[in-house]
């Protein structure tokens, strides 16, 4: 069989099919994370990316090929979540502005997409670099290229550009050495490669076009609420927390059980396959560990009830000049950055990355002309670019900081009182006087910088390397310290995980005792999968 061109619908049933096999495929991408942590998210961020892009194109009814890939870039501009994701979302917008006014495309303009849709994944990111998923679409792009000025059936087109993809990932460790030393090829090369299997499977079977609406019949159903509640004077649960999670034998009684000490209003319904849950709690960090122990956890929304009854209530306040919008994952984090001045904290991190949605979101909702943003995270920093530039009415900027530590260092150098750009200055310097560490626990085996790691070992990072491997927390710290203290710091501050609250006082007195001449500080901080996060300055 041979095809020449494709509408609308076929669009939809790329999406759709690409969507159901990263579904399928995420948690091997997430595996294939270089750093042996449990916290790989790259699958899962680019599965919810085009998710975000299968639930609005299944919705549509137009034909336009241009239309539905339009509304598959808008919704993916929306829903990207980390730098996989936004990568991904500039790749739809390549389509969307190749097939722009066409009803249908032709091998030749499928080939131009593909050209444009990697042209402008390169320019999303400030450093290229090569071996990762850019030089696979790259390559692919190039292979579809040379493919169609042999032929214009679009089988034979994908087919070939799907075998130089395949080539490209397997040759991404000799491009990155990080990649060749852990063993792995790149989780983003490797995404983009199971979106173009999903999107071959479908032309195969393009003569079929009720697959679609097949496809479209097996979505998992959808959760609806009503919206529309009185709000007392007084709130007792400050966040409202929802999330979808999907294993395999869910217990949906015993998890209403474990988590009515949490809150009110909590809901626990679905299936044993997938669960929703929805409560109101003042502790949505530990209600999410909890149902971690029955399966993965999908599409959370965690909202903050008093900010939404203010506004409901109508209680103004004048706009300031400067608001802070700030990222971060555990209750006692949280609740440092907003007692530090945060006007608005999205809820996520490691494994929960926020989508470009979120952030504009937030960044709407604080009262002021200009806003600050802190993404404390590497792979959240591109959403966070990208949320900025989604935003008109406010002057928006965005401090590049990589993790907590930084997070919280530029959040102490804010001045109230001063400009935007004087405080983007000084809360930039600040982030970036601070050496950031992380402890936490090995899930595979691998080599990184020189070290042999056995799963289940103790990692301590150290600004993004792994520095040290052991068996106890504390002897991993101290390895730790005796590399990153230098010669004029004076403060190390640690942020514990709930997982050690009962150890964390007794680690922190010993480091104390064999680093004397270092003042020691220790919060809560109720991070997920990280024992320890600390700063040195």
């Amino acid at each position: 069989m041979s095809l020449y061109s494709f509408d609308g619908q076929g669009l939809k049933m790329m999406i759709l099919g690409s969507t159901n096999l990263l579904a399928r495929h995420k948690s091997e991408i997430d595996a294939l994370n270089v750093f042996p942590v449990p916290d790989g998210d790259t699958g899962n961020n680019m599965y919810l990316t085009l998710l975000a892009a299968a639930k609005e194109v299944q919705n549509s009814d137009t034909s336009h090929i241009g239309e539905v890939a339009e509304a598959a870039a808008q919704a993916c501009l929306m829903g990207a979540r980390g730098n996989s994701g936004v990568i991904l979302s500039q790749l739809i917008r390549g389509f969307a502005k190749a097939l722009a006014g066409k009803e249908k495309a032709n091998a030749l303009e499928v080939v131009q997409a593909l050209e444009e849709g990697a042209n402008l994944a390169y320019q999303a990111v400030m450093n290229p670099v090569e071996g990762t998923i850019l030089t696979v679409m790259r390559r692919s792009a190039e292979a579809a290229r040379s493919a169609v000025l042999r032929n214009y059936d679009l089988l034979r087109v994908m087919i070939l550009t799907l075998r130089e993809a395949r080539v490209a990932l397997g040759e991404t460790p000799e491009l990155l050495p990080v990649l060749k030393e852990a063993g792995v090829v790149d989780a983003g090369g490797r995404g983009y490669v199971i979106i173009l299997e999903g999107i071959l499977s479908i032309l195969k079977r393009a003569e079929d076009i009720s697959l679609l609406m097949d496809f479209t019949a097996r979505q998992e159903e959808k959760f609806t609420k009503a919206v529309n509640r009185d709000f007392d004077s007084e709130i007792h649960f400050t966040y409202c927390t929802e999330f979808i999670v999907k294993g395999t034998n869910i217990p949906l009684d015993l998890i209403r059980h474990e988590l009515s000490p949490y809150g009110d209003c909590l809901m626990v319904v679905g299936t044993e396959q997938v669960a929703k849950v929805h409560i109101h709690s003042n502790h949505p960090g530990m209600v999410l560990e909890n149902c971690l122990n029955y399966g993965s956890i999908h599409e959370v929304a965690i909202h903050n009830m008093r900010e939404q009854s203010k506004q409901i209530l109508k209680e103004s306040e004048p706009e300031k000049e400067i608001g802070i919008v700030t990222v971060g994952t555990g209750e006692g984090i949280i609740d440092i950055m907003n007692s530090l001045g945060a006007d608005a904290v999205v809820v996520g991190g490691q494994t929960m990355n926020p989508s470009t949605e979120e952030i504009v979101r937030s960044i709407q909702g604080v009262n002021a002309k200009g806003i600050l943003i802190l993404p404390n995270n590497k792979n959240i920093i591109l959403a966070a670019e990208q949320a900025a530039k989604l935003v008109s009415n406010k002057v928006v900027k965005v401090i590049p900081t990589r993790t907590i530590p930084q997070g919280l260092s530029a959040l102490l150098a804010q001045d109230p009182t001063g400009d935007i750009e004087d405080n983007y200055q000084q809360m930039t310097a600040a982030a970036g006087s601070v050496k950031t560490g992380e402890v936490t626990k090995a899930v595979r085996e691998t080599t990184s910088n020189g070290l042999k790691i056995q799963q289940g070992n103790l990692i301590g990072i150290a600004e993004g390397s792994i520095v040290a491997v052991g068996v106890e927390i504390l002897q991993v710290l101290k390895d730790m310290l005796s590399i990153m203290l230098e010669e004029d710091h004076s403060l190390v501050t640690l942020y514990y995980g709930a997982e050690i609250a009962d150890q964390a006082e007794e680690i922190t007195e010993q480091l104390q005792k064999s680093y004397s001449d270092i003042e020691f500080e220790l919060h809560y901080g109720g991070q997920p999968l990280y024992y320890f996060i600390f700063s040195v300055e």
